[in-house]
């Protein structure tokens, strides 16, 4: 099992351009997903870092020196590398603007175990939405703080007993069945019974769906 150290905050946007270089990024959406790529350039194959990716291209931690305008791709799924260009460098760090824009959602759908066998986590997105979880015949009022396709992360002034089973609506969205995982500190842990399809969540996620609450 990976320890917590190997995993990275990866940012994600809907934009069509590339993401900019780390001290010039404004991120609002964190998912704390480990995402290994590989990054076929002049120098050949090596392993990389995706920590910011957008429509429009990505910012990857690489660990040899690429020139600009040099012609890479990225391998995000197995056999299917993305083409594009080094249009930033920054110590460890490179942007790279796709030749194409991508369907983001599809490629951080994708969960295909690695070849090690290990599945990479879910994407966990920070949010700040109210919702209401009904635990038996008790009704909690939440406030969210992350969630995946698989789990939500709640703040709650009231302890909630640990396995038991909830149903948690939060605004503009379906009521969902899960299981406290955790709680503590103020926090609770909830395991869906089952996954959230992707679409619908990235749905719910996107800023215009947050703006009309």
């Amino acid at each position: 099992m990976l320890s917590n150290e190997c995993h990275e905050e990866t940012v994600f946007s809907f934009s069509r351009t590339a993401p900019q270089p780390p001290e010039r990024r404004r991120a609002t959406r964190h998912l704390t997903i480990l995402r290994v790529g590989a990054l076929i350039g002049p120098n050949g194959r090596e392993l990389c870092l995706i920590r910011n990716i957008s429509a429009g291209g990505l910012m990857a931690h690489v660990y040899s020196h690429h020139v600009l305008g040099a012609p890479v791709a990225i391998e995000l799924k197995s056999n299917q590398p993305v083409p594009g260009t080094v249009v930033w460098a920054d110590q460890s760090n490179v942007g790279i603007e796709f030749d194409s824009p991508i369907d983001v959602e599809e490629m951080l759908s994708s969960q295909a175990a690695l070849e090690s066998g290990w599945r990479p986590r879910l994407p966990r997105v920070e949010v700040d939405r109210l919702a209401t979880l009904r635990c038996g015949a008790r009704l909690y009022g939440v406030n969210t703080r992350d969630i995946s396709q698989g789990g939500v992360k709640v703040e709650t002034d009231q302890p909630i007993e640990v396995g038991r089973e909830i149903v948690l609506t939060m605004e503009k969205f379906r009521p969902v069945a899960g299981v406290v995982r955790w709680c503590q500190n103020g926090l609770a842990g909830i395991a869906f019974n089952h996954l959230i399809p992707f679409h619908e969540l990235m749905e719910w996620l996107r800023p215009e769906a947050a703006g009309k609450r």
